[in-house]
């Protein structure tokens, strides 16, 4: 697991990445157990915004669940974006994924579809913001703002 930095040893250590975006992330330790988002919307380098949360007992994929959707929450439905995640699987949720579920009442081929609750409303959000391209970023790579919202995220258990 890698350090538990706060936002402010990130700015210190990290410069590489893209300088605009929404960038998002989610913790969960131990999982499930208690959890946390983040996310920072960086325009040119400069924040515009931040923000985070926790929740008690929770999951990991909840939780970055949960930071994209208060990320879309922030956004005007006209605004043009790219929204970050380094979670694949909710972006290929939303990319992929969510339209043919939506057609077939919400199942999947396999199974039921886990939070489905959060699932749906990032999609109603997502369909409803169609200037946002959401985005895979490739987590602990060094990448400024992808590690600034992980501090964001991390923050529950710095106390």
């Amino acid at each position: 697991m890698p350090d538990l930095l706060t936002p402010e040893e990130v700015l210190a250590r990290y410069s590489a990445g893209p300088d605009t975006g929404i960038f998002t992330d989610g913790s969960c330790d131990p999982n499930p157990g208690p959890g946390g988002w983040g996310l920072v919307w960086v325009e040119s380098g400069e924040i515009r915004a931040e923000r985070n949360g926790r929740a008690p007992d929770t999951t990991n994929n909840r939780m970055e669940l949960q930071a994209l959707i208060e990320a879309l929450r922030l956004l005007d439905e006209d605004t043009r974006i790219r929204v970050y995640s380094d979670s694949q699987l909710c972006v290929k949720t939303i990319n992929e994924w969510a339209a043919g579920w939506e057609r077939r009442g919400w199942k999947r081929k396999t199974g039921p579809i886990k939070n489905l609750d959060l699932v749906q409303e990032l999609w109603a959000l997502a369909q409803a913001r169609p200037g946002v391209e959401l985005t895979w970023i490739k987590a602990h790579d060094g990448s400024l703002w992808n590690e600034y919202a992980d501090a964001l995220a991390s923050e529950y258990q710095r106390g």
